[in-house]
């Protein structure tokens, strides 16, 4: 597949920039209250890929006029990424993040929202520094959206009539905002024209759908552990991701209690989730929904047509095949 080796390139050709942004990580996680970096860095330090930064300078770089801004940008929106986790492991009571404890075991749940809070204050304090205006809109605007996302999915959790749709509002809200956001506000750096800032934020969306599909997947095909945390844990957690929806819709009445039962059963054990897991193999919830996930793909690749050829080009495409690629 072209995907092969796309992330490693992608670090590669990213790499002059990303030592910048993490330099810039290090420097406004630091506080007088000693704290704030103590619980910032666990996370920060855990072992993320920090693919949405990447994806940020490798859009500045795709225009060729990058002026430095996307540095703080793409720092920005790895603080608010992190932000959103601490915040998540508190909604979702979440106990692992990123393979080990989630800060929220180690520190309890307010010290979690207040650091979190902090670092979406430094995202946007990083933004304001640069003076550009219409960039830190798009990155206000989606943090609006992604709480907004937050809240939706909360009050979907064991909905058992939540539609594909719902399902595609909340990611779109969530993790798709994000990527979006990473993506548009690197071409803005990179000097992008109208028609190329709307590429890079079609790409992002798409990218940001694609990615998130494959997560769901993963979260029931992983051996505990392999995404950072339990699996199953959506599941537990009464999430109702693409797999469950689909499962639900075709389910016999049986199949649908089983499913009901364990939705949202923070105690739900193997024996559970293997019951749960048979159901979507019976009805192919995994495999249509990675193929909803090659879709989103190919419209990432899609929407990178109208710019010139290049191999930071090419690249991008490849890691929207790479995003899919996980799933195998």
């Amino acid at each position: 597949m072209t995907s092969a080796g796309a992330l490693d390139r992608l670090l590669d050709a990213t790499r002059p920039g990303m030592d910048r942004v993490n330099a810039m990580i290090l420097e406004r996680a630091s506080s007088h209250v000693e704290l704030v970096p103590e619980v910032a860095r666990y996370l920060i330090d855990s072992g993320g890929k920090r693919l949405r930064p990447m994806l940020t300078i490798a859009a500045a770089m795709l225009f060729g006029k990058a002026n430095g801004s996307e540095v703080n940008f793409a720092a920005a929106v790895e603080f608010m990424h992190n932000a959103t986790l601490l915040h998540d492991d508190v909604v979702d009571e979440s106990d692992m993040r990123r393979g080990r404890a989630a800060a929220r075991m180690k520190w309890g749940n307010q010290a979690s929202v207040l650091v979190g809070d902090f670092l979406l204050g430094q995202a946007f304090m990083m933004m304001v520094d640069t003076g550009n205006i219409a960039a830190l809109k798009v990155i206000a605007e989606a943090a609006t959206i992604i709480a907004e996302g937050e809240v939706l999915q909360l009050a979907k959790t064991r909905d058992l009539s939540a539609s594909a749709a719902d399902y595609d509002e909340v990611i779109g809200a969530k993790t798709a905002k994000l990527f979006e956001a990473a993506t548009e506000v690197g071409a803005m750096a990179g000097g992008a024209d109208a028609v190329g800032r709307e590429a890079l934020h079609r790409y992002g969306r798409e990218l940001g759908f694609a990615f998130q599909l494959v997560d769901d997947v993963l979260d029931y095909r992983g051996e505990a552990g392999t995404l950072g945390k339990n699996t199953g844990d959506d599941l537990r957690e009464g999430k109702m991701t693409l797999p469950v929806i689909l499962a639900l819709q075709q389910a016999t009445p049986a199949e649908r209690e089983i499913i009901a039962k364990t939705l949202g059963s923070v105690d739900a054990g193997e024996a559970q989730l293997k019951q749960v897991v048979a159901i979507f193999e019976r009805y192919d919830t995994l495999g249509r929904t990675i193929e909803q996930a090659f879709t989103h793909a190919h419209r990432a690749r899609e929407a990178l047509k109208p710019l010139p050829p290049g191999e930071m080009k090419a690249l991008l495409g490849d890691i929207a095949e790479f995003t899919v690629a996980r799933a195998y």
